[in-house]
């Protein structure tokens, strides 16, 4: 049965070409993995979780005011919002706050480069999109570096003979793969909302004041305080976040999506780790080994394969040509 679209949330090209687009997505989202680490200490991660997508939805909601947008939206499409609001901003993100307070950031920003494999795993599970078997090889050395970039954590465990010796390394590396599922099928979800909306903004801001109700009623369900942050350094990292991490890097990323696909998300995710790690050496004095080194080799050279196959992805791989190509009018 053919969907039809819902009148009539117009989309606002960006006037900015792709390439631009891409690479502000993957700067940004490569810093914020540090960046969630000033937040972390005096204010539970959830309620953290809270401000930044309740900050971003109030922002989007008056630029969309101001332009002149309908901002009701029909039901139907507001179900798949709230999908969209649990998966993308609210399990992942509690998840990946929380794995933070065990992990350094770059690891777990290393962990989000799976999402390259999650996604071609889950269009052909959902939508029995066909695979070549380049996908399996490169996931399998993929995976492989992850195994050996958690390897030495693991090993001293192992020699310890209680592998519940340090049961918070292992609670962050559970959590931060959480979170990669629960992105990966959030941007399942926008291609759903993408049949029924082209508005950008206007969705964006639904789905994270979803995404924010559901993070404070697991706050409240959970009897966790809600701490109002003090400090100069919580205020400017939270302003950073909502603005540049949310509203801008997911604006970037949608229009990406909207123009060539959901494809383009693997490109952005080779990336983000590559700026995370940098931030991670100069501001938390992270000094990986050469296990180290070599499995974070291995993790992108996976990735970076995985993107070059082109039976990956339900979509055809980004190229320059199509890259630059400009939305279509709505």
């Amino acid at each position: 049965m053919m969907q039809a679209k819902f009148p009539p949330n117009r989309y606002t090209g960006v006037p900015m070409p792709s390439p631009i687009l891409f690479i502000i997505a993957s700067l940004i989202w490569g810093s914020t993995f540090w960046a969630i680490t000033l937040q972390l200490g005096h204010v539970p991660p959830a309620v953290s979780v809270v401000y930044r997508f309740s900050l971003a939805a109030a922002i989007l909601f008056l630029f969309c005011k101001a332009r002149g947008d309908r901002l009701a939206l029909p039901w139907p499409l507001q179900r798949w919002l709230m999908l969209q609001g649990l998966a993308s901003f609210a399990i992942s993100y509690i998840c990946t706050y929380s794995s933070e307070q065990y992990l350094v950031s770059a690891l777990v920003a290393i962990l989000f480069a799976l999402m390259v494999i999650w996604s071609p795993l889950s269009e052909r599970l959902f939508y029995q999109t066909r695979l070549g078997w380049r996908i399996w090889a490169a996931a399998t050395v993929a995976l492989l570096g992850v195994l050996l970039l958690f390897w030495p954590a693991l090993s001293d465990q192992g020699k310890s003979g209680n592998w519940h010796g340090n049961p918070q390394f292992m609670l962050g590396l559970g959590l931060a793969f959480v979170a990669t599922l629960a992105s990966t099928g959030g941007n399942l979800i926008v291609k759903k909302i993408r049949e029924h909306s082209d508005n950008v903004p206007l969705t964006m801001a639904w789905a994270m004041a979803w995404g924010s109700l559901w993070v404070a009623l697991w706050v409240i369900v959970t009897g966790q305080n809600w701490v109002w942050p003090n400090g100069a350094r919580y205020w400017l990292s939270l302003l950073y976040l909502a603005i540049f991490g949310t509203i801008i890097a997911f604006g970037c990323y949608f229009v990406l999506i909207h123009r060539v696909g959901t494809r383009v998300g693997a490109y952005i995710t080779v990336l983000i780790p590559v700026v995370s790690v940098l931030f991670s050496i100069k501001l938390e004095h992270y000094q990986p080994g050469p296990i180290e080194w070599l499995g974070m080799v291995l993790c992108l050279a996976g990735v970076a394969w995985a993107v070059i196959d082109g039976n990956a992805a339900s979509t055809p791989p980004a190229s320059p040509a199509n890259l630059s190509q400009k939305p279509e009018p709505s």
